[in-house]
């Protein structure tokens, strides 16, 4: 599979370093993946950065064995990693259960050893709390950031803009605007 480091760094947060350990460590994106819901873009993606400062640590196995109490505990110190801490440090603890059990403990190995585009997508799909968007955004940010390009994966890549398209700062913004604007259609949409 053709893979190529494309970006040393995600603009997904006003933090240089939060951004610097997503693009690096491939744990780090799929956490804040899992924690990008019902929290701005920037909240989820600090979450990784954040974890680590708190542990001293972001590795798949170590989060895996924790007491969840003890995580649950981690993610609601203050300011609380996410608006769930107690949900989201369980989803966190199933994901990283997941990467230990099926990839032994290698984040990496969801793409880098996915057959093709449609094993790529499947494999994301198999991650606790990966739903459609989730997975779509995924292989968009794995395609566009990082030249993760199996065989196929033009099939399974969104037709629409998705935070893969953010190179910069203010690509995040204009990203953002879009899609609450494309939001407020949906919902007036509706009403009619």
């Amino acid at each position: 599979m053709a893979t190529s480091a494309t970006t040393d760094r995600l603009y997904y947060t006003e933090d240089d370093e939060a951004n610097a350990l997503l693009a690096r460590k491939p744990l780090a994106l799929l956490i804040g993946l899992a924690l990008d819901q019902q929290v701005t873009v920037q909240k989820a993606f600090a979450g990784p950065r954040e974890l680590e400062r708190r542990l001293g640590n972001l590795d798949a196995a170590e989060l895996a064995g924790m007491d969840t109490a003890e995580l649950e505990r981690v993610f609601a110190e203050k300011p609380a990693i996410h608006r769930f801490p107690g949900s989201m440090a369980k989803r966190v603890q199933e994901l990283c259960r997941a990467i230990t059990s099926e990839y032994g403990g290698r984040a990496e190995r969801v793409w880098t050893e996915a057959a093709d585009g449609a094993d790529l997508e499947r494999r994301l799909r198999g991650l606790p709390g990966f739903g459609d968007m989730k997975v779509r955004t995924a292989l968009a940010i794995l395609a566009k950031r990082f030249g993760v390009r199996p065989a196929g994966i033009d099939d399974v890549l969104p037709k629409h803009p998705t935070l893969g398209d953010v190179d910069s700062p203010e690509a995040l913004e204009a990203y953002q605007a879009a899609k609450r604007a494309h939001k407020a259609a949906m919902r007036a949409a509706a009403g009619n």
